[in-house]
C-alpha cells in the first residue's frame, strides 16, 4: 500500500477486513494483502489510477465467503461487486471511479465470463492471478486442497475429468486445469513479464512432484 494512505483507501480497508474473519486460508486477508502489493507494482508500471486500483484490490474478494459456503455455486466476483456498492457509496471518489472499481471486482475472476475492459481491471486481474502461480501459487493450491478434504494426488484418474471441490480436487489438478494456463492469460505487459518467471518455477515443481510421487526420483 502507499506510504500516505488516502482516506478512501483507509475506509475501504476497514470495511474489507470484516469479510475475512472466518475466511479459508487460501483466500484470506493475507491473499488480499499480497494482491494489493502486486497491484502497487504492476499498477505503477502501467500508469493506472491508483486510487481506483487500491480500493478494488482491497475489495476484490469480499464475496469469496459466499462462494465457499456453497462450494462454488455462487460467483464471488459478481457477489463482491454487489457487496461493494454500499461500501463505495460514501467514499470520496467520483462516480466513474466507483463504477470502475465495481467493474474491476466483477471481472477479476479467472473462470468468469466478463472481460476486464479498463486498465485498472486488467491490472487487478493480473495481480490476482499472479498470486496463484509461482511458489505462493503452489502453496495455495495445496492449502485449498486441504481445506476441501482432497487427497495429495491420484494418478489413476484423468484430472481434467474430475470435479472441483471433490476428493480429487488436488493441488496437481489445480495446476493442470487452471494454473498452467495463467501466464498466457495475463493482460498487461508488466504482468506477462512477471508471470514467465513464476510459471517456470511452478512447472519445475510439479514435474519434480510427479517424479517423486512415482518413485522415479
Amino acid at each position: 500500500m502507499a506510504t500516505e494512505i488516502d482516506p478512501a483507501v483507509r475506509k475501504a480497508e476497514a470495511a474489507a477486513r470484516s469479510f475475512f474473519r472466518n475466511a479459508r486460508g487460501s483466500h484470506d486477508w493475507e491473499h488480499t494483502r499480497r494482491v494489493c502489493n502486486l497491484c502497487e507494482r504492476i499498477g505503477a508500471a502501467e500508469a493506472a489510477d491508483m486510487a481506483v486500483l487500491r480500493v478494488a484490490a482491497l475489495l476484490h474478494d469480499i464475496g469469496r465467503a459466499d462462494q465457499d459456503r456453497v462450494n462454488g455455486r455462487v460467483c464471488h466476483a459478481q457477489k463482491g461487486a454487489e457487496l461493494a456498492g454500499p461500501i463505495l457509496q460514501p467514499l470520496s471518489l467520483s462516480a466513474d471511479q466507483k463504477a470502475n472499481i465495481r467493474h474491476c471486482i466483477r471481472t477479476h475472476r479467472f473462470r468468469g465470463d466478463q472481460r476486464p475492459e479498463t486498465l485498472e481491471a486488467r491490472v487487478l486481474f493480473d495481480a490476482d492471478k499472479m498470486d496463484s502461480i509461482g511458489a505462493v501459487g503452489v502453496a495455495r493450491a495445496y492449502l485449498f486442497a486441504g481445506e476441501i478434504g482432497a487427497r495429495l494426488h491420484n494418478p489413476d484418474v484423468d484430472v481434467e475429468r474430475t470435479e472441483s471441490y471433490s476428493i480429487d480436487d488436488t493441488g496437481y489438478r489445480e495446476f493442470k486445469v487452471k494454473l498452467i494456463g495463467i501466464k498466457d492469460r495475463m493482460l498487461t505487459p508488466t504482468g506477462r513479464r512477471m508471470a514467465e518467471e513464476r510459471h517456470a518455477f511452478m512447472t519445475a515443481f510439479f514435474n519434480r512432484f510427479l517424479a517423486e510421487y512415482s518413485g522415479a526420483r
